[in-house]
């Protein structure tokens, strides 16, 4: 998702701008407009003292849904409002990988972020993509084909699918904000009147999680899976929950682990992708940047990109952390691994 509905280079700016130090915080240097805030003893087990922010790719207009092949040594990610999806590896740079990746139609879309969002690999090891455009999540085969796996909801259109995650039994779950559709919330082709977290099973069947988060974003599972933890990428509420995950798969009450909504006043960005390493802390993109929280929500120190940010993933060895911000690819050395 892209913050406060303003153009990419707008945010970038913008968000430049509202840069800030905070006295009594341990910053340590990464480049131009970054630095890393160290709160908490435990960070630096995770993120050591030289880490830096390393420029992979730049030149997109809003960049999302990274997702590293371990086989092939590559990364993926979309550019929504191009609605492609683009390969980058070391050798050969930036290439793309799948044009129209999130809307098909013939007629111009109307709105600004066209694209895929959030990728994954499903169990068989094929991509699987939010698509803003076509209101779907859709599925590459190794012939080009594309399988629709879920569209609707009790014959309804969903909204938009944004984020997505496979837990280790093969269902698939997914958040579906209003974010893609012209009219975002107001939009008069809108057919649900909420934003869900919702479930796909092995045999297609969608479940309703819960519609209690207003517009509900990245989501990961703890590494037992037994949490499921939603952004919320509200300005007016930047909340990250957790849900409890029950045996059947569906979810309990969730709560508030941490609020960063004083951070909005700060940067642009809201709450958006996350990713969770083996110990359960959670890289999770607020407000300028990439939030590293512990299992209980005890904010252990940010990874300031200076702009808004939308979206992580683990790759190499587990260790690198791949930052999408803004029109640009980062990746940073931790010495944790991820799940």
């Amino acid at each position: 998702m892209r913050s406060s509905w303003c153009s990419p280079r707008h945010a970038l700016v913008s968000a430049a701008l509202m840069l800030w130090s905070t006295p009594g915080i341990s910053q340590s240097a990464t480049g131009a407009g970054h630095h890393i805030e160290r709160l908490d003893a435990r960070f630096d087990v995770l993120v050591p003292p030289a880490a830096e922010l390393e420029l992979v790719a730049d030149g997109f207009d809003w960049v999302e849904g990274p997702l590293w092949h371990s086989k092939g040594g590559y990364l993926l990610f979309s550019d929504v409002p191009r609605n492609s999806i683009f390969r980058w590896d070391p050798q050969g740079g930036v290439s793309l990988f799948l044009a129209q990746s999130g809307y098909t139609g013939n007629a111009a879309f109307d709105g600004p972020e066209p694209g895929s969002n959030g990728l994954a690999w499903d169990p068989a090891g094929r991509l699987v993509f939010c698509q803003h455009g076509d209101r779907r999540i859709s599925r590459l085969e190794s012939d080009g084909r594309r399988t629709v796996v879920v569209s609707h909801y009790n014959g309804r259109r969903l909204n938009s699918p944004n984020d997505l995650v496979y837990k280790k039994n093969g269902d698939l779950y997914f958040t579906d904000p209003p974010f893609g559709l012209p009219g975002t919330y107001a939009d008069p082709g809108k057919e649900l009147s909420w934003q869900g977290v919702y479930r796909v099973d092995a045999e297609g069947n969608v479940t309703l999680l819960t519609k209690d988060v207003r517009a509900p974003n990245g989501l990961a599972f703890s590494p037992d899976e037994r949490t499921l933890y939603v952004a919320n990428a509200d300005r007016a509420n930047a909340t990250w929950h957790a849900f409890p995950v029950s045996a059947d798969g569906t979810l309990g009450a969730g709560r508030v682990i941490f609020d960063a909504t004083s951070w909005t006043k700060r940067y642009a960005g809201v709450p958006d992708g996350m990713k969770v390493d083996r110990a359960g802390n959670l890289f999770a993109v607020g407000p300028g940047g990439v939030f590293v929280l512990a299992p209980d929500g005890t904010h252990l120190g940010t990874i300031v990109t200076g702009v808004a940010t939308a979206n992580v993933a683990w790759g190499g060895d587990g260790s690198d952390l791949y930052v999408v911000a803004g029109s640009t690819v980062y990746r940073i050395r931790l010495t944790t691994h991820g799940t």
